[in-house]
């Protein structure tokens, strides 16, 4: 088999791990919000909790399971970032591989939702109408991706990806309370979200202000990593942790 074939097979096992791993992902943050508002009905900030701890959660193991196949993006900014600032060094996602990574992750998202919906007995589409528009809630979502850029780098580039499962799911479960928009920092499950009219839904005329700001956020944290972390993009190979083929490439260096 030449190597041309073994690249799509490698290619299709990662972009499985991105549709399987965004898919679950989402289903987690729609599946707890359903389930906070019926464990908690009437009490917001209680139902903000229970979603918050699931995610978290939800997030750290689900890096575990496919980190080592596809890096575990989960996120089109993720995967972006990983793409630009690999380009000069040779590292990280090929535009090919960042085409197919951001389709998986939106197909995924999309899935998500409707499993969860079908889980709890709803309609596997139903389109939420909950507005999230204004522009705190954008500022909430330009400092919530921001952040994750600049964490997700940061590790790699320090050499301390063992640590990214846990300190993703942290960063996100935190920042559900630390800014206005309750973080999504992710295009792909802003879109997946908007099919679940529940807890965790968004209304599709405000996710276009989201991505924008995700995508804002985006342009922040790469110009922030190369004031602070100029060479951050020769670590893109290990984002968000280091697959088994990029790490068995280590060990025989």
């Amino acid at each position: 088999m030449g190597e041309n074939s073994l690249m799509t097979i490698a290619l299709r096992r990662r972009l499985l791990a991105e549709f399987l791993g965004t898919a679950l992902l989402v289903t987690a943050v729609v599946g707890s919000g359903i389930m906070a508002t019926a464990l908690s009905p009437g009490d917001v900030g209680l139902q903000l909790l229970e979603n918050s701890i699931a995610t978290a959660f939800a997030l750290g193991t689900l890096i575990l399971i496919f980190g080592p196949i596809s890096g575990a993006h989960f996120n089109p900014v993720v995967s972006a970032a990983d793409w630009f600032l690999g380009r000069r060094t040779g590292t990280g996602l090929t535009a090919r591989d960042l085409g197919g990574y951001v389709v998986a992750q939106v197909m995924g998202a999309i899935a998500g939702s409707v499993l969860a919906n079908l889980m709890f007995d709803l309609a596997a589409v139903d389109f939420s109408g909950k507005d999230r528009s204004g522009g705190h809630l954008w500022l909430g979502e330009v400092i919530a991706t921001t952040g994750l850029i600049l964490l997700i780098f940061a590790l790699a580039r320090s050499g301390r990806t063992t640590v990214a499962p846990a300190a993703v799911g942290a960063y996100i479960g935190a920042a559900y309370w630390f800014t206005s928009s309750t973080s999504f920092a992710n295009p792909a499950v802003t879109i997946g979200r908007a099919f679940t009219d529940t807890f965790a839904g968004i209304a599709a005329t405000s996710v276009p202000g989201f991505v924008l700001a995700q995508i804002a956020g985006l342009a922040v944290g790469v110009g922030l990593l190369a004031a602070l972390y100029p060479d951050a993009g020769a670590a893109a190979d290990q984002v968000v942790v280091p697959t088994d083929e990029t790490a068995a490439i280590g060990r025989r260096s």
